[in-house]
């Protein structure tokens, strides 16, 4: 754990509390306002998530070279994130009038 100062160990924590919170939000809007287009967007938001939790694993074992295929899991699921967030905004866009 010595890879990272206290400091930064408390924003990667708690971004990671804070992108699980935004889930948790956008899932519950999509049930408040009965539109299951934002259904889309939380689930397009897990691969980062799990971006996330790779970054903070690899972090936690000191960045040790046997721990070096996270950065790779990370970098994939970084881009299928993007692409799943992507998806979930045009759901909802599609929703609101759009294509």
């Amino acid at each position: 754990m010595h890879a990272l100062s206290l400091p930064t160990w408390i924003v990667h924590v708690s971004s990671v509390i804070e992108w699980i919170a935004a889930i948790w939000f956008v899932w519950r809007y999509g049930e408040v306002t009965k539109d299951p287009s934002w259904y889309w967007l939380a689930f397009g938001m897990l691969p980062a998530l799990v971006s996330a939790m790779c970054a903070i694993t690899w972090h936690l074992f000191d960045n040790s070279p046997s721990w070096e295929w996270l950065v790779t899991l990370q970098a994939f699921t970084t881009l299928v994130g993007n692409i799943t967030l992507c998806i979930g905004g045009w759901k909802i866009w599609q929703t609101r009038g759009g294509a």
